[in-house]
């Protein structure tokens, strides 16, 4: 009772402003937006950019999903049901609008059974479907071409993924889609890196025959997924189970190449939807 009596005697003595709260007011409608990132192990957690992008490049306002998947082409995305769930998100109503970032191409290029595609006769008419079920879908596609490989000879990047590049810029012109021309943009970054600073950009180190290549200015070949994996991350009897591969190659990329590609595809997403450039960070 005394106890209650000296709180009574302490608020009593505050000023009058400080006993009472401001009218109540609704707060404002928000303005949400939703990006949902479609494609390749290149853009999927761990070995792509899409999650760096997502954690570092877009505001509290955005819903930011990234389905990337390794080892999918147009053609398994779609065949597996990864293209219904990514359409599914793009139906989700609640928000100002939705868009769908789409990259594919390195698997498409895969000579994998169930990943391959023509490129003359398929690659452009899956990304073309694929455009036009996105703006069914009630959001706005954004294609993007391939992030480039960086295998080097005699000092030169050799960028094998141009012709399937030039297939996406092709369905993004004809659709009057909005373009971010990733490989062009990331081969050039790698160029200007050279060989030796690129292998900073991958998911481990190399071996020091690796980099020795590498210095001399032509890269080794990709040594197989189960050479190049690093081992499996300790788990526990009630703990997460799950594993990413983890490895050394010229394709995927760890925390410092998703960064720098990340930060790239926020700027010419910028560029390519000015409607977007609110909502996206540096």
């Amino acid at each position: 009772m005394r106890g209650a009596l000296f709180v009574a005697a302490c608020v009593a003595a505050l000023p009058a402003a400080a006993q009472q709260k401001p009218a109540r007011t609704d707060a404002a409608k928000l303005d949400a937006y939703k990006i949902v990132l479609v494609g390749d192990s290149t853009m999927a957690p761990i070995s792509g950019w899409a999650s760096m992008f997502c954690a570092h490049h877009v505001k509290a306002t955005v819903a930011c999903l990234n389905v990337g998947r390794g080892g999918r082409s147009t053609r398994s995305y779609r065949q597996e049901g990864s293209w219904d769930t990514a359409i599914a998100e793009a139906r989700v109503p609640g928000y100002k609008a939705t868009y769908v970032l789409i990259q594919f191409g390195h698997n498409d290029q895969s000579s994998v059974a169930e990943r391959w595609t023509d490129l003359a006769t398929e690659f452009g008419p899956n990304l073309t479907r694929m455009v036009q079920e996105v703006r069914t879908a009630g959001a706005i596609p954004v294609l993007l071409t391939p992030l480039t490989r960086r295998e080097f000879k005699q000092g030169k990047l050799n960028n094998t993924l141009e012709p399937w590049s030039a297939a996406v810029r092709k369905v993004a012109t004809e659709l009057k889609v909005p373009l971010i021309d990733l490989n062009m943009r990331s081969a050039a970054l790698v160029q200007q890196l050279g060989a030796e600073k690129a292998t900073q950009l991958a998911q481990a180190a190399p071996t020091a025959e690796e980099l020795v290549a590498a210095k001399a200015g032509t890269t080794l070949k990709p040594r197989s997924a189960e050479e190049a994996r690093l081992p499996d991350v300790p788990t526990t009897a009630t703990g997460p189970r799950g594993q990413f591969t983890r490895k050394f190659d010229y394709t995927h990329v760890g925390d410092i190449g998703a960064t720098v590609f990340a930060k790239l595809v926020a700027n010419d997403l910028a560029v390519a939807v000015p409607d977007l450039r609110n909502q996206i960070a540096p």
